[in-house]
């Protein structure tokens, strides 16, 4: 099979053939449709996550089919059912977090497209406990996205509480998602972009933020909770300073530059500062269950496998109109 392969960080991805994957007894074999790209693909085509598995096939948005199934698969899955793979790709499910509904802190846990071979390719083997059915409403382009910036995004959302005035800071793929479930349950929107951008501020308005502005400017009213998508440690106690009494910072990223000091009375009044690691599958079928409701709706620019590069350079250069998805097969 095709694959675009990483055989060290910091070069780029080489098309090759590859030997196709056969499940084992608890997988399925999965034909890949499309696989959408995500920041934590350039973090670790850029050498910014330690020990990857290399050489890697990158990849944790995977959309596909389902050719085969493993012996040991419940009968949830059947030959022909679209799937959805996302980053959390295995746990041990004996280990303490395991056994406390905390399966995304695994000590032992591995990720697609990091830890194990992703979906810039044209199959995949993938652990059937951690595959998701994918909603009808949706194509395989668009529901690509929704499998990373939709479910990790929802995470960080859902850390917030019941905050009725929530802010976003970092408008791209997961901040838009998000936006879109904020806004169905009636929060009060506030966008922080960039400072100077108007034109992602004008379109957080237009989606029904009640604010929006630069990353230095605090909004009109204090904030109950903050989400920061970007990757950008400075954001933190500036985020910090637009928090109301009681209000929370939700750290959305897998990775994000070195936080700086900041006076502790930025923090006193019971603020908090948290991290979302990784996902759980209930992240994902909650996820699945409202989107379609909302609908979530993602914006995408296609290319094709043998882009990946192309892609990832128009990522990283902040060249994109919408997430970028590989359209593998047909």
């Amino acid at each position: 099979m095709r694959a675009m392969v990483l055989d060290k960080p910091r070069q780029r991805l080489q098309l090759r053939d590859v030997e196709k994957p056969r499940p084992d007894r608890r997988q399925l074999l999965v034909r890949i449709a499309t696989c959408a790209v995500c920041r934590t693909d350039l973090h670790v085509a850029d050498g910014e996550l330690p020990d990857p598995k290399l050489p890697l096939i990158p990849g944790h948005q995977i959309v596909g089919r389902v050719e085969e199934i493993g012996e040991e698969v419940d009968s949830k899955f059947k030959v022909g059912d679209r799937v959805g793979i996302p980053w959390l790709g295995w746990t041990d499910g004996e280990c303490i977090y395991c056994r406390s509904n905390r399966e995304n802190l695994c000590d032992r846990a591995r990720f697609t497209g990091y830890t194990i071979d992703g979906g810039y390719a044209e199959s995949t083997v993938a652990d059937a406990r951690f595959c998701f059915h994918l909603p009808d409403r949706y194509d395989d382009v668009e529901v690509a996205p929704l499998l990373c910036a939709g479910l990790i995004g929802y995470r960080s959302y859902r850390k917030t509480g019941d905050a009725r005035r929530l802010g976003i800071y970092g408008f791209g793929n997961a901040g838009q998602l998000i936006a879109q479930i904020a806004l169905y349950e009636g929060r009060d929107l506030s966008v922080f972009t960039r400072p100077g951008d108007r034109t992602t501020q004008q379109a957080a308005k237009e989606l029904g933020a009640v604010w929006a502005g630069g990353s230095d400017e605090l909004p009109p009213e204090k904030l109950d909770a903050a989400i920061i998508f970007a990757s950008v440690g400075p954001l933190v106690p500036a985020a910090l300073r637009a928090l109301a009494k009681g209000g929370i910072v939700v750290c959305g990223g897998i990775h994000m530059s070195d936080i700086p000091s900041f006076p502790y009375s930025d923090l006193w009044e019971e603020r908090v500062i948290t991290s979302v690691a990784n996902l759980t599958r209930r992240d994902g079928e909650e996820f699945f269950a409202i989107a379609p409701r909302v609908p979530v709706r993602t914006k995408t620019e296609t290319f094709s496998l043998e882009q990946a590069n192309t892609a990832l350079d128009r990522f990283r250069a902040g060249e994109l109109q919408g997430t970028a998805v590989l359209t593998v097969t047909e």
